[in-house]
């Protein structure tokens, strides 16, 4: 059977497994996921390879763009500091923790235990959309792990590029990788920002509707592949057009709005339920390069992997509500000492319709209660991702050496995100449900 075949049978597969999903209501990451791996057992079944840059440029591209369309411009804005701490800062300790421990349980090189770490730092734009949705989350929870879920990905590709590079033996100078992280994230924000508001005035000078519509499914793909093809960030470029477009969308005609939005839904769907299906299918795949005898100790130092990157992301975002509390605190109590004298001295400054005292409520209502960050922190799923990076190691290195331990990189990268997605994936429900979230 071709290939091309077998896509439209996992594609059919992937539709017809929405309605069981929502009936039982079970998540439907994970029952696709088990069905890709059930297809991936079958006998006789033709093994499906997956190109890693295809796979970045196919699915990449219209799932930020989807997320950063709808999210609100004004609510990541607000969320900002949560955000960019999740988004940065964890992902840089999740690949410093999971390399230090992969180091001194198998004995990796360094450098080899870093790419592992990059590879699975980030958590999944798709995976966390995919458990999360009609669940019920507060607003500002779901914003939250969305705009995390639209930075990662430059973090950790950035940070998977030098680890790599240093295995090939290249020179790595944190100073230098410092500069080329801020240049890659600023120049892609810079071309996102730009190729926007040239779609924009055009756009408002088109009266062919259709073509409008064609070219904002089109242009997500188009501005990742030339903000890659010039060595800046292609997911930050895409994130920012993507705001962008959200934040301009009313100046453009409603007509052409209402029909992107719709194909760019059923796009975003299809592709979804292809790529945890091609998953399922990767793990046994994978297994046949794995010697029996070292498969259980795998998959145990998998499932240790994921406990540490759990643990690491809840220590940092009850770390976080715990410090911004205490702040809030600090400054509310100051505020009670100052006299009048100087209150309208604040007021003078910030002006009244923006006062001390009202920028301090506003803050209060930004604070992190426990549901909210036990969710946020339960929610870190890695995804496709983590599997495309994996699959982007190169087979060979310049020197002509095979890359190092390329199979137990890849399998371990596919056990993490099978063990994420099963344990946050059907346990995410019942939490929420458990937690008893009110919507606001």
């Amino acid at each position: 059977m071709e290939v091309y075949s077998i896509i439209i049978i996992l594609l059919a597969l992937a539709v017809g497994l929405s309605p069981v999903s929502r009936k039982f209501r079970f998540p439907y990451p994970v029952l696709l996921l088990m069905a890709g791996i059930g297809v991936g057992f079958m006998p006789h079944f033709e093994t499906i390879n997956i190109n890693p840059e295809v796979v970045f440029l196919i699915f990449l591209p219209p799932f930020l763009y989807d997320a950063a369309y709808n999210i609100s411009f004004k609510e990541f804005k607000r969320n900002l500091s949560v955000i960019s701490l999740l988004a940065i800062t964890l992902v840089f300790i999740t690949t410093s923790v999971i390399a230090i421990s992969v180091h001194y349980i198998l004995g990796l090189d360094w450098s080899l235990s870093f790419v592992l770490g990059a590879i699975l730092s980030p958590p999944d734009a798709i995976a966390a959309a995919g458990v999360t949705k009609n669940l019920g989350l507060p607003h500002r929870t779901n914003t939250i792990l969305e705009g995390e879920s639209l930075i990662n990905d430059a973090s950790a590709l950035v940070a998977l590029r030098f680890a790599v590079a240093a295995v090939a033996g290249s020179q790595f100078i944190f100073w230098q990788a410092g500069l080329m992280f801020l240049a890659a994230l600023v120049g892609g924000a810079v071309l996102g920002w730009i190729l926007a508001h040239i779609f924009i005035f055009t756009a408002k000078k088109l009266s062919d509707k259709d073509v409008i519509v064609s070219l904002n499914l089109l242009l997500p793909f188009a501005i990742y592949l030339l903000a890659e093809e010039i060595a800046v960030s292609g997911v930050i470029a895409v994130v920012v057009f993507g705001l962008a477009m959200s934040q301009h969308k009313n100046q453009m005609h409603e007509k052409s709005v209402t029909q992107s939005k719709s194909f760019l839904d059923t796009t975003v769907f299809i592709l979804s339920g292809l790529i945890f299906i091609l998953i399922g299918l990767e793990f046994p795949q994978v297994l046949k390069n794995i010697p029996n005898d070292q498969f259980l100790p795998l998959i145990g130092v998998a499932f240790l992997i994921f406990l540490v990157a759990l643990l690491i992301r809840m220590t940092t975002i009850f770390r976080y509500k715990t410090q911004t509390q205490k702040r809030y605190t600090l400054i509310s109590n100051r505020l009670e000492k100052i006299d009048e004298e100087q209150m309208q001295a604040f007021y003078n400054r910030f002006g009244k319709k923006h006062s001390f005292k009202e920028r301090l409520e506003e803050s209060k209502s930004l604070l992190l209660n426990r549901k909210e960050a036990f969710v946020i922190g339960w929610s870190g799923m890695r995804g496709i991702v983590s599997l495309a990076a994996a699959l982007s190691l190169p087979l060979i290195m310049a020197d002509g050496n095979s890359f190092p331990h390329r199979d137990t990189l890849i399998f371990l990268t596919v056990a993490v995100v099978i063990i994420m997605l099963f344990i946050q994936g059907l346990g995410l429900p019942f939490i929420v449900k458990y937690l008893k979230f009110k919507e606001k």
